[in-house]
């Protein structure tokens, strides 16, 4: 019927009209300041972005950088710690938060709170926790165990560990909300079930009921990954990358070039490297959301 079709291009036009500044905003801002990103990564700018060719001379420098590959070597430990201890922590909260125990609201608020803070709080936070003068350890120590120790923030060899539990602290609860909301919408008759086949509660979970939670998982995965990508400002107010550069991470390597040394086409060169690195992982999702859900249907 080819007269539907001109009937539903003017459907809802006004939304459509409306939604027109929003779709412009989005080409012009982030579309268009992505390509000039990558566009001048291939240049020689300095102090100002300026057409100077030089072709891949900043990726090769970039790459043989030692503190580059510091904050590699560092979102890498970072970002499978986060996502393993972040994804599991959140489950079981979720789990536990799933058995309408009492005061459900109250624990539920108190894990989601830290996530309602920012990063430079948090990591301000848990400085002064980590503190070994005044911290959890001078707390131990002042308990009679004078042997203890527990300064992760002034050791490079563990010191991505500590802005771990920060992280950990206030991105967990994020993770259990979304569990919990993936949780809530398995069917009662799946649970009654299990139980009436006579099924352990751990193997109705691993095997039933995280299957079923695929697209919860799928999604929270893309949400943390992206959070992990651009990392900066809780590495900032916990170590500042120290000590030295033990610390140092992608994102605050690209604002040191752009910013104090001045190098914006090294600058450019690592942001496009952590854009490639986010299309990396939301490419396979949104082929797995909704490319696979094509073909399946089809």
């Amino acid at each position: 019927m080819p007269s539907a079709r001109p009937s539903q291009l003017f459907r809802n036009l006004n939304a459509k009209i409306a939604s027109i500044p929003m779709i412009l905003t989005a080409v012009v801002v982030f579309l268009g300041g992505t390509i000039w990103t990558v566009v001048y990564s291939f240049t020689n700018s300095k102090l100002l972005p300026r057409m100077r060719w030089v072709g891949f001379d900043q990726y090769e420098r970039l790459w043989s950088t030692n503190r580059w590959l510091i904050s590699i070597e560092n979102l890498m430990i970072f970002g499978v710690l986060v996502l393993i201890f972040s994804l599991v922590i959140g489950f079981l909260l979720a789990a536990l938060l799933d058995q309408k125990i009492r005061f459900e609201d109250t624990f539920r608020t108190i894990f989601l709170y830290p996530f309602a803070l920012s990063f430079i709080v948090t990591g301000l936070v848990w400085q002064w926790l980590l503190n070994p003068d005044f911290g959890i350890q001078s707390v131990v120590r002042s308990l009679g165990f004078e042997g203890f120790n527990f300064d992760p923030l002034y050791n490079a060899d563990i010191v991505i560990y500590g802005i771990l539990i920060a992280a950990l602290w206030q991105g967990t609860g994020l993770v259990m909300c979304l569990m919990l909301a993936g949780l809530r919408g398995i069917d009662e008759d799946i649970w009654k079930a299990a139980r009436v086949d006579g099924i352990p509660i751990w193997k109705t979970y691993l095997f039933i009921v995280i299957p079923m939670m695929r697209p919860v998982f799928i999604t929270t995965l893309v949400i943390i990954t992206s959070g992990i990508v651009k990392v900066y400002d809780l590495v900032v107010a916990q170590t500042g990358g120290g000590p030295g550069i033990a610390s140092e991470v992608p994102a605050k390597y690209v604002y040191d070039m752009m910013f104090l040394s001045q190098n914006l086409g090294q600058g450019f060169a690592a942001s496009t490297m952590m854009l490639l690195t986010v299309i990396i992982v939301i490419v396979p999702w949104a082929y797995l959301e909704f490319g696979g859900k094509g073909k399946r249907h089809g």
